[in-house]
């Protein structure tokens, strides 16, 4: 393997014919650099996608400040190369490197991949082979790093298990330091490397692959699983923190553009909404605040050492957080020094943005608004658990229109389960509406941005039962709001019915989706995000070659007992109420927001003991400590 210095060297002669070389370098102010050999652990933290996209990512942001806190570890950097600068480093014979001291990946001890979404998989091959790290986790030994890899993708980790060492599965503030511990446990000793990942599986919230083996019925679908070694915990639960950090950590300032070049806080995890769809929605439960003084506090340590003057709110839902007038308002008051200061809350449910909060926020620099009815007909929403009904909507982007904003986003989605063509046609009589109110108001100024998003059932949530549409059904629906939706100052932009597809197979599969990502990957897949590089025939080529047929993944309806290859993961949330809760969604039965009552879903049973750990206003659900569950 090349040393830093030899990487550094070949550098030199390629970054000046590649695009955007600041992709490449380091150096971005605020890095964190410390001596190689000063450490007992190296971690390199890596991001499947380009650098634009992957430095905003804020879980990897909050890793890098929380391991380099350690005097015992160091946590570097690495993306994706794009395609020009792939092509350089293969034939200059330069590995896959971090950002922050040039070492090649397979030098360091863990290697930890984010994976947010599923159509990283292809890359995140692509780079353990870009790094010469044997891909399939049977190939490695003790020379190699250790494998990790956490995001919400991971809630169904079968389709990667065979080239992952280990998966996060959870929150990983703390769990992270807890497998660095285990890591450093096991090299002192000289174990095997089998003896670190039976050690790894002790850790709550640790899912080691290897340890569990799959069983099938003839019809291809799970039996069950079994464990291999008997300590191997069964199933293995989700980490959680009891109560948000307090976010002190210092963020990157890019060399380029990026997607989202400003400064991020989490003011809130979880939701309580129900929405049946909606995958981040139950793996993230309970619902736990910070305080506003909090957020008040890192976000002027953000503004400080950054210069930015945009930051954004975040959470599932940032309108429901329980302070948020107040924290809009001291915000206003408390960071006045900030005269430029741009605030955006990107996550704003149509029910709870109040004209407070419009009046708050009219002067943000932002050009945009977003909202996500997601549906258009009240049938649909009862479908969905969504009730926001077309007055709330119209009042709502009305008194946006009128309070400053030009442009108006609204997501919506189709394929639900039992969506007609009515139910379709409905989505472009809304937004025809919002655009004519908008009109009225502004006039011509008024636009108007309609994504379209297409369903996929995901794991661990009460649609995880239905099938997806088909293609010719997904196609049918976007040509009516192409028919529908064209004229000026009306954007319309739509999922192609393919890339679909490929979300449900990957999202949904089992484990012998692995070979279906290797043969795929094989084949020249990769960047499978990107619209100009997805390569359809490639994976039909590799689910052919592996005898797999993909309708088996995505349009099959699954049985009310079917057991799912993601079961032995569990999420604090009971399959029975998920199973409840489809039910209700074939009789069109709402339920209110679990702040206002309790469901018995079994999240607050299941962490009931970290609750009374971290007693206070944080946790935002019912008071249902005494509740007992069958």
């Amino acid at each position: 393997m090349l040393s830093a210095n030899e990487i550094q060297t070949r550098l030199e002669r390629v970054l000046l014919k590649v695009q955007k070389p600041g992709r490449y370098v380091g150096g971005e102010y605020n890095q964190i650099i410390k001596t190689w050999e000063s450490v007992k652990t190296r971690v390199a933290l890596v991001f499947p996608d380009i650098y634009d996209l992957g430095l905003p990512n804020l879980g990897l942001a909050i890793l890098y400040d929380e391991l380099n806190r350690r005097p015992d570890v160091l946590a570097e950097r690495a993306y994706a190369p794009w395609l020009d600068m792939e092509t350089m480093m293969r034939q200059h014979g330069i590995p896959l490197y971090s950002l922050e001291s040039k070492h090649a990946l397979a030098d360091f001890d863990i290697v930890g991949f984010s994976l947010p979404y599923e159509n990283l998989y292809t890359n995140t091959l692509n780079l353990l082979d870009l790094a010469q790290i044997p891909l399939f986790s049977s190939e490695r030994d003790e020379a190699h790093p250790l494998i990790i890899a956490g995001g919400h993708a991971t809630y169904n980790p079968e389709p990667m298990a065979v080239f992952i060492d280990a998966f996060v599965i959870g929150e990983g503030e703390e769990v992270i330091h807890e497998v660095v511990n285990a890591y450093q446990s096991w090299k002192s000793n000289g174990g095997a490397r089998i003896d670190l990942l039976i050690a790894l599986s002790h850790v709550s919230g640790v899912y080691v692959p290897s340890l569990y083996e799959p069983d099938y019925h003839e019809n291809g679908t799970i039996a069950h699983i079994r464990k291999l070694n008997d300590t191997a915990p069964l199933p293995v639960r989700k980490r959680i923190m009891g109560k948000l950090p307090e976010p002190t950590w210092r963020f990157l300032v890019p060399n380029i553009d990026v997607v989202h070049d400003r400064v991020a806080i989490e003011i809130m995890r979880g939701c309580t909404r129900g929405c049946r769809f909606c995958h981040a929605g139950i793996v993230t439960r309970p619902v736990r605040e910070r305080p506003p003084e909090q957020i008040i506090a890192a976000i002027r340590n953000a503004l400080e050492y950054t210069g930015y003057e945009e930051v954004a709110l975040l959470s599932l839902s940032s309108s429901d957080y329980s302070h948020i007038l107040e924290l809009v308002n001291r915000i206003s008051n408390e960071l006045a020094d900030y005269p430029n200061l741009s605030i955006s809350l990107p996550s704003l449910r149509i029910e709870t943005v109040s004209l407070d909060i419009l009046e708050k926020l009219r002067d943000s620099k932002s050009g945009g608004f977003t909202l996500a009815p997601e549906a258009a007909t009240d049938r649909m929403r009862n479908i969905i658990n969504k009730p926001i009904s077309t007055e709330q909507l119209l009042e709502t982007t009305n008194a946006i229109y009128r309070r400053g904003w030009t442009t108006i986003k609204l997501y919506f989605m189709i394929g639900h389960p039992s969506e007609t063509l009515e139910d379709v046609r409905a989505i472009a009589d809304v937004c025809k509406t919002v655009l004519a109110q908008g009109r009225k108001s502004i006039g011509r100024r008024a636009t108007l941005h309609v994504g379209i998003s297409t369903f996929v059932p995901k794991a661990h949530t009460p649609f995880q039962w239905a099938a997806c549409d088909t293609p010719e059904i997904i196609e049918s629906k976007q040509r009516l709001l192409k028919r529908e939706l064209s004229g000026p100052n009306l954007k319309l932009n739509w999922t192609d019915p393919q890339e679909t597809l490929m979300e449900a197979w990957l999202s949904r599969g089992d484990r012998r989706m692995g070979k279906v990502i290797f043969e795929a990957w094989k084949r020249g897949a990769k960047f499978d995000a990107w619209h100009d590089q997805f390569n359809f025939a490639a994976w039909q080529e590799a689910f052919q070659f592996c005898n797999l047929n993909p309708d088996f993944y995505t349009h099959r309806p699954r049985a009310l007992n079917e057991v799912f290859p993601w079961d032995h993961i569990s999420t604090g949330v009971r399959k029975s109420y998920l199973l409840q809760e489809y039910q209700n969604s074939q009789q069109g039965l709402l339920r209110e927001d679990c702040r206002s009552q309790c469901y018995a879903c079994g999240i607050l049973p299941e962490f009931n003991q970290l609750r009374r750990q971290n007693p206070g206003n944080y946790w935002k659900c019912p008071e249902v400590a005494s509740l007992t569950v069958e």
